[in-house]
């Protein structure tokens, strides 16, 4: 076969990924852990207080969300620095400040008692009935932005980056192409992607930070107030920014690694920078189908419910349709990182459907509040993001040996089986009426959770053994993708 050699990094940088991949692959493990004992909770399986499901709850809901997005940033720093000159202070920093947030957070759930979701919606933290006080909002809260500043300061290091080298982020962006219709064909997908991801998350962190901000300062100086309503939407829009951001960064390992294994360019284009001009601009407007059932102006109820139809072509268009163009009727290599790249794909196209489905008003008032709305997340994370996550991972650190094939495709085919299911149980029950967010289940709604709970179980089982082989790689092996690699 080919041999394709891969740029290695300095030992620090070397470094960096692996804290980055191996935080976050203990963490989704143990978060993961937390999910299942909800599941069986509800299943009565094993019998959860309401007061600890909630703090399960709340931090299987941040933990998925931040670790998710530090593998994303992972991936993103590492193939962006191929393109531009990063800072490898600022990657530490950006962990650094992580774990504080995390260690802050945990404090605040299993030591203070807060278990108010993740969405810390207004004014919840401070209104807890006794549950836990203000001390302990306060370090959840803290913990949150503390984890904002670290990405801001990381988006910010990539946005000077970038600028430095391409004029803007506008022309990271590929714009400037798109208008003259010069399309520099060299022009890195990564660019692309990064740079999309730098303007909307840092708009949408900075939106979070200054609602943050105002919930703490409300904690010890109750006069301080902000308008429910408009707090509301301000934690939507950063929460909802955030966890797609999340997505855009990951995928970057599908444009960079998916053509070494079909032996093929992943080619930008005029669409190609359409389709991300038009990724930037909805990933902003789309929040308001999460409120559809508040007394939000009826312009934005519209406007979320139209986007919600249009923000997954720009994706299947040149994503999805790309990778399937990319691997059809090629000489494609099926080696464990391949194949979870693809179903990554597949993950983030089917994915959308419940999204838009639930996007629609009318269905919104039936289906919002329930078991519907996680199972269109968790088909996002567990089938989209997650592969990508896996994919990288089994690529980059292979420490110089194979992979045992046979066991990598038990593996996976055990890992994709229970995440279909498992998802496929989320979105039935709430597809008949089975509520989120709650502790306890009517007798009726517990087959959905004995579904459910196996089908986390293999998902489990599988995540266990893939964090295994890539926490083994990360240990042995020396810098990520330095050698010589067959392909």
């Amino acid at each position: 076969m080919k041999k394709i050699e891969h740029p290695s990094g300095s030992p620090a940088e070397s470094l960096g990924i692996k804290l980055y991949l191996g935080t976050a692959f203990v963490v989704l493990l143990l978060m993961m852990f937390a999910g299942i004992a909800m599941r069986a909770s509800q299943a009565n399986w094993i019998a959860l207080p309401p007061d600890l499901f909630y703090q399960l709850m709340t931090v299987h809901g941040a933990g998925m969300v931040g670790i998710v997005g530090l593998a994303g940033a992972g991936i993103m720093w590492y193939f962006l620095r191929r393109h531009v000159v990063l800072s490898v202070q600022v990657l530490y920093a950006n962990y650094v400040l992580f774990l504080l947030g995390v260690v802050l957070i945990l404090g605040a759930i299993f030591i203070g008692g807060y278990a108010g979701a993740w969405t810390f919606l207004w004014p919840l933290p401070a209104k807890s009935m006794g549950l836990w006080s203000a001390h302990a909002a306060a370090a959840y809260v803290g913990g949150l932005t503390l984890i904002g500043v670290g990405f801001l300061a990381f988006y910010f290091d990539a946005a000077v980056a970038i600028i430095r080298k391409y004029g803007s982020l506008l022309k990271g962006l590929g714009v400037d192409q798109l208008i003259s219709g010069k399309v520099d064909l060299k022009h890195p997908p990564t660019v692309v992607a990064s740079s999309m991801v730098i303007i909307v998350n840092t708009i949408g962190t900075l939106v979070g930070a200054v609602v943050l901000i105002v919930t703490l300062a409300n904690l010890y100086f109750p006069a301080l107030t902000i308008n429910t309503l408009l707090a509301k939407n301000m934690i939507y829009f950063f929460g909802h920014v955030f966890i797609n951001a999340s997505i855009y960064m990951a995928v970057i390992a599908v444009y960079e690694l998916l053509p070494l294994y079909a032996k093929r360019p992943w080619k930008v284009s005029r669409v190609f920078y359409a389709s991300w001009l038009a990724a930037t601009l909805m990933v902003m407007g789309v929040y308001p189908h999460h409120l559809l059932l508040d007394a939000m102006p009826k312009s934005l109820a519209v406007l979320g419910q139209v986007i919600s139809y249009l923000s997954g072509i720009p994706v299947l268009l040149v994503t999805v349709y790309g990778a399937l163009v990319l691997v059809y009727k090629s000489d494609i290599n099926w080696q464990p990182p391949a194949r979870w790249l693809l179903l990554s794909m597949f993950g983030w196209a089917v994915g959308v459907i419940p999204a838009i489905v639930d996007g629609t008003i009318q269905i919104n008032k039936v289906l919002h509040n329930t078991l519907w709305v996680p199972g269109h997340f968790h088909f996002y994370l567990l089938i989209g993001v997650l592969p990508m996550v896996i994919g990288f991972s089994l690529h980059v650190f292979d420490a110089r040996r194979a992979l045992n094939e046979t066991v990598q495709r038990w593996i996976f085919n055990l890992y994709a089986i229970g995440a279909i299911v498992f998802c496929m149980a989320f979105l039935i029950g709430g597809a008949n009426s089975v509520p989120r967010r709650f502790a306890q289940h009517w007798d009726a709604w517990v087959p959905y959770n004995h579904v459910g709970a196996l089908a986390a179980s293999l998902v489990l089982l599988a995540m266990l053994l893939v964090t295994v082989t890539v926490v083994r790689r990360l240990l042995s092996s020396g810098q990520p993708a330095g050698h010589a690699s067959d392909v």
